[in-house]
């Protein structure tokens, strides 16, 4: 196997390292981690000594004009600079692992589109999930009629403090990204986004519209319902919205898919939990059917692997990023996907701005809340 030169992109205080993708690389045996960037000294310098980097630079871009790593990792959550980052890494010819969500906006990620396919470089981003032997699984019994025609897919945010727009962002791109694995690209979205205001709902108006956290940019509401339409009459559905729960409560993150013989629930990380209801009525019972557990091996096999959390995620990504370097082809989750999560996102902005159903792809590609 080629040995690959490695360069991490960190920003301490401002996104930090995401969820590991600095140290994902010392668990790599063909990659050398070369250098890092940090803006913040004191982060620079505890990055360079984690990840065993022989320079640590203040600014990226001097990193790459001297390094010429091969493969960087864009690591930090905040948005802001996503674009700037993987426009600079695919001008220096280097392939990205990138911190999802993939930017702030549509005409962003066209500018990182255009980049990375000038220069013929690979970006896959840490939608982990994807990724997953259990979720290949669940695909394999989709395919296989276990479930018979998916009907409609129906998934939500986590509904913590960040319940609506910035839940919607943040953690409903997992979702999103998971509605496109199991049924392909949405064809149209409509959406309605308000405001709990005591007992009532308020649709959003100019007037609550705010900065997101993370560099996000704008985001707007606490109570978001999505209707998406995919091919063969499939129905997707994802609600955030801000709700009581009580303490240690757990939440409700993941995706249900409903088929004509049975359901399908999905929750997300490296082994996320996957069941099957084998049901066509759906509701245990009416038909006395249990829920069975689906693990790599299959339908009420033991797990065979160990469970890693995001970092084994993070290890799959970068293993098939590899390899997709190596054959000259997509990663499993590549920038085209992580575009596509973000326009479903903003699809919901611009249905409610508009109060239509919107078709995807959308002609806007600037923030559909910034033409308000």
């Amino acid at each position: 196997m080629p040995n690959y030169r490695v360069a991490v992109i960190g920003r301490t205080g401002r996104g930090n390292y995401g969820h590991g993708l600095d140290v994902v690389w010392r668990q790599i045996p063909n990659a050398q981690i070369v250098a890092v960037a940090d803006e913040n000294e004191a982060g620079r310098n505890a990055a360079q000594k984690r990840l065993g980097a022989k320079t640590a630079y203040a600014d990226y871009r001097q990193m790459l004009q001297k390094e010429r790593p091969q493969i960087v990792s864009v690591a930090d959550r905040h948005l802001d600079s996503h674009r700037d980052m993987v426009i600079a890494c695919a001008n220096a010819g280097a392939s990205i692992f990138l911190e999802k969500p993939i930017c702030r906006t549509l005409q962003e990620a066209d500018e990182m589109v255009a980049a990375c396919e000038k220069h013929h470089v690979k970006l896959a981003i840490a939608h982990q999930t994807r990724y997953s032997p259990r979720l290949q699984r669940v695909k394999d019994l989709i395919v296989a009629g276990r479930i018979g025609d998916i009907l409609e897919m129906r998934g939500r945010g986590k509904e913590d403090a960040r319940a609506g727009g910035q839940d919607l962002m943040v953690l409903g791109t997992h979702i999103l990204d998971l509605m496109r694995f199991i049924a392909g690209d949405a064809r149209w979205c409509y959406a309605r986004c308000g405001v709990v205001a005591k007992d009532r709902v308020t649709p959003v108006t100019k007037a609550d519209l705010r900065e997101g956290g993370e560099g996000m940019g704008l985001i707007a509401g606490n109570h978001i319902n999505a209707m998406y339409g995919f091919d063969r009459g499939i129905t997707g559905h994802f609600a955030t919205v801000r709700c009581n729960r009580a303490k240690g409560e757990r939440d409700r993150f993941g995706l249900t898919i409903h088929g004509t013989r049975g359901v399908i629930q999905v929750t997300t990380g490296s082994l996320p939990a996957c069941h099957l209801l084998a049901d066509p009525s759906w509701f245990p019972g009416r038909s006395r059917v249990n829920w069975q557990e689906i693990t790599s091996q299959g339908i009420g096999k033991a797990e065979t692997l160990k469970d890693g959390g995001l970092g084994q995620g993070n290890v799959w990504i970068v293993q098939d990023l590899l390899q997709a370097i190596e054959r000259n082809r997509q990663p499993k989750g590549s920038i085209y996907d992580g575009r596509a999560a973000l326009e479903m996102i903003h699809a919901v902005y611009e249905s409610a701005r508009t109060r239509t159903a919107v078709e995807l792809p959308m002609r806007n590609r600037r923030h559909p809340l910034a033409g308000w």
